[in-house]
């Protein structure tokens, strides 16, 4: 039997590579929404992803496999400019109601996945899940065409008429009339810059921000691969240890996976739906806390909360038990990224917000890159080690997000630095 070591190697060698991909254009995406627009890097990530998606389905070999999942998360790390997006046309009272509601966009997107998952893949394949995955992705690149450009970063270019004619636009599509006045802003020569985060008046909300962003990022991670690894294990109050776990392979394309996994059976994958629709199970009441406790307050509550829960997997339980504690990290887990989501998006000005986003989402990926360490290889020696590490790092991300310098409840959007 191979050491974890190598089966960490062989079973997560394409999902880290998709986080590294992912990793390095984050920054370089943000960089470039913030000079060039929002608009234009969303619709290029877009493409990128949905073509080396396409691709993947055609990949010869194993290498081929991992090589064109690393160009897609390139391509994917380009789609928080969404995000930033919407923060910058949602009046100040609104965004912290419809920013969470995303969330069931998302979960949506997970389920619906899971569910072709557990039926494309045994019958026709891994190859053809791809392929209808990827269908979305083409789909949604036609409604760029009803997508405007941000506003405020028009303005922020100079760009008055561009932004001027979308909010007219705006207006005509809501039957209310443009208010009196002339549209000015400072404009700025350089935007964008890597220093401006660094900068006395934000570094220790970036550093805090960084911080939390690893680790929401290692724990929601860790939640989702110590799930799929309790269940490959049937780790339910340890009734097996290593040694039993059998490995099974087919002898269909499929079955010679380099990865030496073997197929869930359709009680795991009920397992992950449930465990999946926990990820909208907080959202009234992460709603109900960003707006009335403010982002710093309602993010720390609910960190705590996750490292609690963390602590609480180590109980001996039966399976309904198990998949009850799943369900609430899964929703924890999703409350802690929608408000930091909002919270980064909004205590940037518009000259950095894209790279305020886009750096936060590459330390996101290296939490996301480390996770798989923890719950699969140190988990494989001890399940109480891995757990205690992902409840202390929710402590230090608790501790970080109850102190942050800001708060950006009822805040504007600041226009510069």
């Amino acid at each position: 039997m191979r050491s974890p070591g190598a089966q960490i190697l062989t079973k997560g060698s394409v999902r880290e590579m998709v986080f590294f991909g992912y990793m390095v254009f984050s920054i370089l995406f943000g960089l470039l929404a913030d000079r060039y627009g929002r608009w234009k890097i969303l619709l290029i990530s877009f493409l990128w992803g949905a073509y080396f998606s396409l691709l993947t389905s055609f990949a010869p070999s194993y290498i081929w496999f991992v090589f064109l999942r690393t160009m897609v998360g390139c391509g994917v790390s380009g789609h928080s400019q969404g995000l930033i997006i919407k923060t910058e046309f949602l009046p100040t009272k609104y965004r912290g109601y419809m920013l969470p509601l995303s969330q069931v966009f998302w979960l949506t997107g997970s389920l619906l996945i899971i569910g072709l998952a557990s039926v494309i893949i045994p019958t026709i394949g891994w190859r053809w899940l791809v392929r209808v995955a990827s269908i979305p992705g083409i789909i949604l690149i036609m409604a760029f065409k009803f997508i405007p450009e941000s506003a405020r970063f028009n303005v922020s270019t100079g760009n008055t008429p561009a932004a001027l004619a979308t909010l007219e636009h705006i207006a005509k599509m809501n039957r209310a009339v443009m208010p009196e006045g002339k549209l000015v802003e400072p404009i700025l020569e350089k935007r964008g810059k890597f220093a401006d985060l660094l900068d006395a008046k934000y570094l220790r909300t970036t550093l805090q921000i960084w911080v939390i962003w690893l680790g929401i990022s290692f724990a929601y991670y860790g939640v989702i691969l110590a799930s799929a690894e309790l269940l490959e294990r049937d780790m339910v109050c340890g009734s097996k240890s290593d040694s039993e776990v059998v490995v099974t392979q087919g002898d269909s394309e499929e079955g010679q996976s380099p990865c030496h996994c073997h197929m869930f059976a359709p009680s795991d994958y009920r397992t992950m739906i449930i465990s999946t629709v926990g990820e909208i199970a907080l959202n009234p009441l992460n709603i109900l806390g960003i707006n009335f406790l403010g982002r710093r307050l309602s993010l720390s509550i609910t960190m705590g909360c996750t490292a609690l829960f963390f602590l609480l997997l180590n109980i001996c339980t039966s399976s309904a038990g198990l998949i009850g504690f799943l369900f609430m990290l899964r929703a924890l887990v999703a409350a802690n990224f929608n408000t930091i989501y909002i919270y980064t998006a909004e205590v940037y000005p518009t000259t950095m917000r894209a790279l305020g986003m886009g750096t936060s989402g590459s330390l996101c990926r290296i939490g996301a890159m480390v996770a798989p360490f923890i719950s699969q290889v140190l988990m494989s020696a001890s399940v109480l080690g891995a757990l205690c590490l992902f409840s202390s790092v929710c402590v230090i991300c608790a501790i970080s997000a109850f102190t942050l310098p800001i708060e950006t409840k009822g805040r504007a959007l600041q226009q510069i630095k």
